[in-house]
């Protein structure tokens, strides 16, 4: 029962990581049904292009072997002569052998299954245990194999029929035919059953196809709370972002902490970045950049600000501009007085602008300082 209710479970569609992980374990979409008919077209196509130079050539292999004159006794070189004959005949059959090995490369390709998967070979004990064999064989698989199996066979056992039955005549003529005349015959008999065969095999190959796809994902379902766990492990679990944040909080609790705590406002983007800037008029010839910080470290500012009651406000392009352009200690470049300047009169006038509901002021960053958040110039 506790099986039944876990597969009932498993109604979500799998991810593209569960996807990617079962293919690095050998699980992956195949049809050898494709891989068949496709090898059978190609085997076709080579025939019917390629197929006169076989023949040629094995004529010429046969008239040479059956061929002795005086010449071949006096210089009698048995190694020359397979070396000349064997690389004439084979040269046709390496092309049809290359031409093979293209169309089972094709056939995994074009399902977005062709990669080397090293784990596919690890030996796997539950491939050694008869009852999963058994349960191969006679289960649902099983039953898919076997109506496949039965399918196939009657679809080119009906294609075998009807190609005999319409090249019977020739066939039978062949005997009063020269030898010229019957080899080029037989030859367009067997392109034309291969070509016929190969169309059934494409037949099969698109109903297997999709029902190969089918099975698959069927096996890969996933429970909802498989996605969950696995969103946790891809984003983070919130025990371990807390973690992070805590680390990130050490890091800044010595001397960063106590310049945070002295800042005059945190300027952020909101979420991504954090500048701490600090201005003592009378003190401070320019603002000072006393913290500044990405990521976790840039939250862990803003507690320290909130802890310290430092005002925080969100000015994007601005914290992004001084984050890439200035150092902890070092003042703001002179480029953007005009802007940091806007902003601290505010915040100096702050509890009056508040009391008065006024809007914190825009403030324009000059087009040489402004950044995106990976740091590239928006010139």
């Amino acid at each position: 029962m506790a099986g039944t209710s876990e597969k009932d479970q498993k109604t979500e569609l799998p991810t593209q990581k569960k996807l990617k992980d079962s293919a690095r374990e050998g699980d992956v979409l195949m049809s050898k049904e494709l891989a068949t008919a496709l090898m059978m077209l190609a085997g076709a196509g080579w025939l019917f292009a390629a197929g006169g130079w076989l023949v040629d050539s094995a004529g010429e292999l046969v008239k040479r072997g059956l061929t002795l004159d005086a010449g071949d006794i006096a210089h009698f070189a048995p190694g020359e002569a397979v070396m000349r004959n064997g690389v004439e005949i084979l040269l046709p059959l390496a092309s049809l052998f290359a031409l093979a090995i293209g169309a089972s490369i094709a056939a995994p390709a074009m399902l977005g299954s062709l990669g080397w998967r090293g784990k596919a070979l690890g030996f796997k004990g539950n491939r050694m245990n008869p009852l999963s064999g058994l349960k191969r064989i006679f289960g649902p698989q099983g039953v898919i194999e076997l109506v496949k199996s039965l399918a196939k066979v009657l679809l080119l056992g009906t294609i075998g029929y009807q190609l005999v039955a319409h090249s019977l005549p020739a066939i039978m003529s062949m005997a009063q035919a020269d030898l010229n005349a019957a080899i080029g015959l037989a030859g367009r008999a067997v392109g034309h059953s291969m070509l016929a065969m190969a169309g059934g095999l494409v037949v099969i190959a698109l109903i297997d196809v999709p029902a190969q796809w089918y099975q698959r994902t069927r096996r890969l379902m996933m429970s909802k709370q498989e996605i969950k766990e696995e969103m946790r492990e891809a984003d983070g679990a919130p025990e371990l972002k807390q973690a992070q944040r805590q680390r990130a909080h050490d890091i800044l609790s010595g001397s960063a902490r106590k310049a945070v705590s002295d800042a005059t406002v945190i300027l952020t983007n909101p979420t991504h970045f954090s500048v701490a800037l600090r201005y003592r008029p009378g003190q401070d010839a320019a603002p000072v950049v006393v913290a500044r910080g990405r990521g976790d470290v840039a939250l862990s500012i803003r507690e320290l600000a909130r802890t310290a009651n430092v005002p925080i406000l969100e000015y994007p392009q601005l914290a992004r501009a001084i984050y890439f352009t200035a150092r902890a200690g070092r003042t703001i470049p002179e480029e953007l007085f005009v802007a940091v300047a806007t902003v601290l009169a505010f915040v100096f006038q702050l509890e009056r602008a508040m009391a008065d509901g006024l809007a914190q002021p825009a403030v324009d960053v000059p087009v040489t300082h402004r950044f995106d958040p990976e740091g590239r110039r928006q010139n």
